[in-house]
């Protein structure tokens, strides 16, 4: 299965063609309800632009995906629109791109170059997460071998959450599941095997995609 990817941030971009104004905005929405109000929230905003054409893909109990020209001739907005998000790999997303007409008539192929650049700018503004399976671990270990562990994580995927200090030392640490068995297997090592573990309920969190 191909791999999905959502917003990282909600972001606008603004770009000028022809004289023509045309802000993109995308947001994170995870229901078809939830991408109608954020279409209806820009069109109030932007009400004396000449168009808000939009696109939105959701999965929610099943995959829904629709495109909007908003008056602009059919087939050169609402749909290059959704062929960027559906080409960056984008779900639970909306994106609306605003039209302030500048005078210039720019012709469907214009048109669709134009629509379909603002969109692939405001996604690459935004930048991307993908879903990971997490494990969160409790790992207590003796004060001697903190500094080489710690040293370990540095340029690891791994993430310490929370240190507590008593007589020993235990940490928080957020491991993602396709690490987990060679990270315990390096924390064996690092200890002489003289740690003590906590394994916590397995989370969904989402990690930045450069």
């Amino acid at each position: 299965m191909e791999q999905q990817y959502m917003n990282r941030v909600d972001t606008t971009t603004e770009m000028v063609i022809s004289k023509s104004r045309f802000i993109a905005h995308i947001a994170r929405t995870d229901t078809e309800q939830a991408a109608k109000t954020f279409i209806d929230s820009v069109k109030l905003e932007h009400k004396g632009a000449n168009h808000n054409c939009s696109a939105y893909i959701i999965t929610q109990s099943a995959l829904i995906q629709k495109a909007d020209d908003d008056g602009e001739p059919s087939g050169t907005a609402g749909v290059p629109i959704l062929e960027v998000l559906k080409r960056e790999s984008l779900y639970n997303v909306t994106v609306v791109v605003t039209r302030y007409f500048g005078g210039i008539k720019l012709g469907a192929g214009g048109l669709i170059r134009a629509y379909s650049g603002s969109a692939s700018d405001v996604v690459n503004a935004a930048g991307k997460v993908v879903e990971i399976d997490v494990l969160p671990y409790r790992i207590t270990m003796d004060y001697t071998y903190t500094n080489r562990f710690e040293h370990e994580l540095e340029g690891a995927d791994i993430i310490i959450r929370d240190t507590a200090y008593t007589d020993k030392v235990t940490y928080t640490v957020h491991v993602r599941q396709s690490d987990a068995e060679s990270f315990l297997e390096r924390v064996q090592e690092i200890t002489k095997d003289t740690f003590s573990l906590e394994a916590l309920d397995m989370i969904r969190a989402e990690s930045a995609v450069e």
